[in-house]
């Protein structure tokens, strides 16, 4: 791939990076990645991969932009309030860099689009913030061999982890949707914005070492992020060989959509 001047000045810091260098750049213009959610989680991702050169980038949120949102979805600006976080989201994106392809999906994942959707991405980034929608996630990325980072927050702490084949997914940790009222939404418990930015970020950087294949993934192993405290806890785990979608003998072999309560705050 020959690079032009512009894009030698805008990716040189990329460039000299011996783990990058002009081989991995290229590989992260040919790569694409799907970001559902442009919300608190979304946006530093959104932002991270395409300004480090992301390909394409797709954006799925059938929600529009909110006044509430504003606080922790940095994506967004005062001006968006009412248009679709997809159409918020891919202006931004082309203002930081027109070398990105942005496809939008300003629509709800289910389980009747969501194998299409993924289906020709090479990396998927979870920044949901609702149980049901996680899971159908996860399923379904496990049942078509795609990786995926997940992550989740909450007041002041949030959690991440990596999914590639082979390894641990999010059922072998939970199980199924918890049951109604026992988890509270993020209009109940609220969320320091600035924790969002920390998981997502960290959601970036798995993406673009996936893409790279450089340095040691999240696989097995759940990080978890107290800002109160400013620590880090990395909880190793394993693949569960009776998990009921990654196990030896899988019981869920068909996507299903969870009904649960949404937040009514957009993480």
């Amino acid at each position: 791939m020959n690079f032009s001047e512009e894009q030698i000045i805008r990716y040189s810091r990329n460039i000299i990076l011996k783990e990058v260098g002009g081989e991995g750049q290229k590989k992260l213009l040919e790569s694409k990645v799907l970001v559902i959610g442009a919300g608190g989680l979304g946006s530093p991702v959104l932002l991270y991969l395409a300004a480090a050169g992301i390909g394409t980038l797709g954006i799925i949120d059938s929600d529009v932009v909110d006044l509430s949102n504003l606080q922790r979805q940095i994506i967004h600006f005062t001006p968006d309030i009412n248009i679709p976080k997809v159409d918020s989201a891919k202006s931004k994106i082309q203002q930081l860099n027109p070398d990105v392809n942005v496809i939008t999906y300003n629509e709800r994942l289910t389980s009747k689009n969501i194998v299409e959707i993924i289906k020709d991405y090479d990396f998927i980034i979870d920044g949901t913030d609702n149980f049901p929608t996680k899971f159908l996630v996860n399923d379904a990325c496990v049942m078509n061999n795609k990786p995926f980072s997940h992550a989740g927050i909450l007041r002041f702490e949030g959690q991440t982890f990596t999914y590639t084949p082979g390894n641990m997914c999010y059922r072998c940790i939970f199980k199924e949707p918890p049951p109604k009222g026992v988890v509270p939404t993020c209009s109940e418990a609220g969320i320091l914005g600035a924790v969002a930015g920390v998981i997502g970020t960290i959601q970036a950087v798995e993406a673009l070492k996936y893409i790279l294949q450089k340095g040691d993934l999240l696989t097995n192993k759940l990080l978890t992020f107290n800002a109160l405290t400013t620590q880090f806890r990395e909880i190793k785990l394993k693949r569960n060989e009776n998990c009921p979608v990654c196990g030896k003998n899988p019981t869920i072999k068909e996507l299903q959509d969870y009904e649960q309560p949404v937040c009514e705050l957009k993480l």
